[in-house]
C-alpha cells in the first residue's frame, strides 16, 4: 500500500511542480560517462535488490521497523522533490534507447532528480544486507557481490541518464545517512530485547 501511495505523490510532484523546477548541470564525469543503453538491466535490478532486505528480515517486527525507516527516508526525498523540483532534462538532452528506454521515459522522466532516490534506496539496501551478510557470517563473496551490485546501480543511474554525479551524489548522501541511522537502531532494539 505504501508503494502504491509513494509513486501517485512521486509522480504528481513529478508532473505538477508548485516551484520553479532548477536543471541540474552535467560535470565532465556525467559527460565522460554518456549513454550506455546496456545499463537499463542494472537501473531496472534496482527492485530485486530493494527486495531482498525485505525478504531476509528475521521476524514481522524487525520488517515493520525495517519498512518505517526505508519509509522515512522515502518521505524525506519527496519533501525535497516539492520544495525543490529538480531536473536534469536540460543537460542530458534528448535520450534514445528504443523500446523499453520510451516505457520507462513515459513513466519516469527527468524530474525528481535530485536526490537520486535510485541510489539512495540502493545505498540504504547495501548497508542493511552488509550488516545481515555479517550477523550470519556469509562468505566473502557475498559481501563483494552486494557492493558491486550497489555499485552497479548507481553506476547505471549516470549511464541511463536518468541522473547526473550531483544527484548521485546527494542520493548517496541521502541513503547512507538513513541507511546508517535505520541499522543502527535496529541493533540496539535488538540489543535491548536480549
Amino acid at each position: 500500500m505504501f508503494l502504491i501511495l509513494f509513486f501517485r505523490a512521486y509522480l504528481a510532484i513529478q508532473r505538477n511542480p508548485v516551484f520553479e523546477v532548477m536543471q541540474i548541470p552535467a560535470t565532465a564525469i556525467d559527460r565522460w560517462v554518456g549513454f550506455q543503453p546496456w545499463t537499463l538491466g542494472l537501473y531496472l535490478s534496482l527492485w530485486v535488490y530493494t527486495a531482498l532486505p525485505v525478504a531476509l528480515q528475521p521476524d514481522l517486527h524487525q520488517l515493520v521497523r525495517y519498512c518505517a525507516h526505508i519509509s522515512a527516508m522515502c518521505l524525506l526525498a519527496l519533501a525535497v522533490f516539492f520544495l525543490w523540483p529538480t531536473s536534469v532534462s536540460d543537460a542530458v538532452g534528448p535520450r534514445g534507447g528504443g523500446g523499453l528506454f520510451a516505457a520507462m521515459y513515459a513513466v519516469d522522466d527527468a524530474g525528481n532528480a535530485c536526490p537520486s532516490l535510485h541510489v539512495a534506496a540502493s545505498v540504504f539496501s547495501f548497508l542493511w544486507l552488509r550488516a545481515m551478510l555479517a550477523d550470519v557470517g556469509a562468505p566473502r563473496w557475498l559481501a563483494l557481490m552486494n557492493a558491486c551490485w550497489c555499485v552497479g546501480i548507481c553506476y547505471s543511474t549516470l549511464a541511463t541518464k536518468q541522473h547526473l554525479l550531483i544527484d548521485v551524489l546527494a542520493g548517496a548522501a541521502l541513503g547512507l545517512a538513513g541507511g546508517w541511522w535505520s541499522v543502527r537502531a535496529s541493533r540496539s532494539s535488538k540489543q535491548r530485547v536480549q
